[in-house]
């Protein structure tokens, strides 16, 4: 049975040699007839990419993901994107309204377009929004025995946790969620793919005029308590790597904040 993986058009295939040459592993050879392709791909897409007459069908990817380049739709001003980046704040107040369904699509759509180690993407996401009173209510619940057992393990969150409790109890605020209307998390054991997709989700938040906040606290909750994954949905030994409240901010900034200067070496 032939393999389907590389579907190569050979009525258009104009043996330019351009796939060969941008397969970096060196799977795609050339042969008398054209581009040959042995049966190894990591699935980069790069060849179906790169050629110039779109001869090249990769039947595992998904070809409404596939969009033509264009200058006018693609290029993106690198003075307007730096200000956007300058701009960006990690936000702590949001609104009440929820995230539109456009706009999730969107930020989804950024995270699956984010780079993967060695193109797996296995980096998945779970996004609550509806359910997201349900699980905070659970989340509080289970808040003491995981704070107790972060102290037995002697953990720094420890201490930083207790006070949250403290505060959501007193009424005083939620030092957790912030009033964010949805919480995502970043489902993948490569902590470099879970960083990469974050980014590109954050920024694509602020074009929509969204904001985001990357939760260190939520992710070792979330991670210690058995019935918080559950809830959600993992499955075990899935790993959570990044955790980010997302919403509307209900503050606005009218200018960027300070930065350090960067430390750089240049030779």
């Amino acid at each position: 049975m032939p393999d389907t993986k590389f579907i190569l058009d050979n009525e258009k295939c104009i043996a330019c040699g351009l796939c060969v040459a941008d397969c970096f592993p060196g799977y795609i050879t050339m042969g008398e007839n054209g581009p040959v392709y042995p049966g190894s791909c990591m699935m980069c897409g790069h060849c179906a990419a790169v050629c110039p007459v779109n001869a090249i069908t990769l039947p595992e990817l998904d070809p409404e993901t596939v969009m033509d380049y264009d200058e006018e739709s693609f290029k993106v001003d690198p003075e307007k994107l730096l200000n956007s980046i300058r701009h960006r704040r990690s936000i702590r107040n949001y609104r009440s309204e929820k995230v539109s369904p456009e706009h999730l699509s969107l930020i989804l759509e950024a995270g699956r377009c984010a780079p993967t180690a060695s193109n797996t993407q296995k980096t998945r996401f779970i996004v609550v929004q509806e359910g997201l009173s349900e699980f905070k209510e659970l989340l509080w619940s289970e808040m003491p025995a995981i704070i107790e057992g972060m102290k037995a393990s002697g953990s720094p969150a420890a201490s930083g946790l207790s006070r949250f409790l403290d505060h959501k109890n007193s009424g005083f605020r939620d030092d957790l969620f912030f009033n964010a209307p949805a919480y995502v998390l970043v489902i993948t054991d490569n902590v470099w793919d879970a960083g990469l997709a974050a980014s590109d989700m954050e920024m694509v938040a602020y074009a929509c005029g969204a904001g985001m906040l990357h939760s260190g606290y939520l992710k070792r909750v979330v991670s210690s308590s058995p019935k918080l994954t559950g809830w959600l949905g993992m499955s075990e030994g899935e790993s959570i790597a990044c955790c980010m409240l997302l919403g509307y901010p209900a503050v606005s900034y009218p200018r960027t904040a300070g930065r350090k200067m960067p430390k750089v070496t240049m030779k």
